[in-house]
């Protein structure tokens, strides 16, 4: 199946160890992605932390109203200095491969990068869009995220 590319860079006012933590609780996911996706765990875990070879369903939802099945996160690798690499599925968008990447600054800030590999068929290219459009929506709720909660 051909895929596409989503590649999204920002720079964040906090140090890379600190969007590290961030990254492991999954009320950040939930925080970044609202309101556009809406991610419910299947087995409501709450203590939810993201580490290599776990495999988590979320009912997913867009705009918090549109049902969009289970999408499944499969963690391959998540750490501070190789960054972090999901497979992701739904049944829609049975490709979604998403990675993370966390450059510390001299300044003491971190630059964050999302790349993410999309494959779903014929719709490929509509769900890139959306895509692009969802990651800069991620990008610019982690800005914010960082204000309001610095630590």
């Amino acid at each position: 199946m051909k895929t596409m590319t989503v590649r999204k860079t920002s720079l964040l006012n906090a140090g890379k160890q600190t969007v590290f933590e961030k990254l492991k609780v999954l009320k950040t996911l939930q925080y970044i992605a609202a309101p556009m996706a809406t991610f419910i765990p299947v087995e409501h875990k709450a203590d939810l932390k993201w580490e290599p070879g776990e495999t988590v369903s979320f009912r997913l939802w867009l705009f918090g109203i549109i049902p969009f099945g289970i999408h499944t996160i499969h963690v391959d690798r998540f750490d501070v200095e190789q960054g972090i690499y999901t497979n992701e599925r739904n049944a829609h968008v049975p490709i979604w491969n998403h990675e993370i990447l966390l450059e510390e600054r001299s300044d003491g800030n971190c630059r964050y990068t999302d790349i993410v590999e999309i494959g779903a068929g014929w719709k490929t290219p509509f769900i890139w869009l959306w895509a692009n459009w969802f990651y800069a929506h991620r990008q610019r709720k982690w800005i914010q995220l960082l204000k309001l909660d610095p630590d």
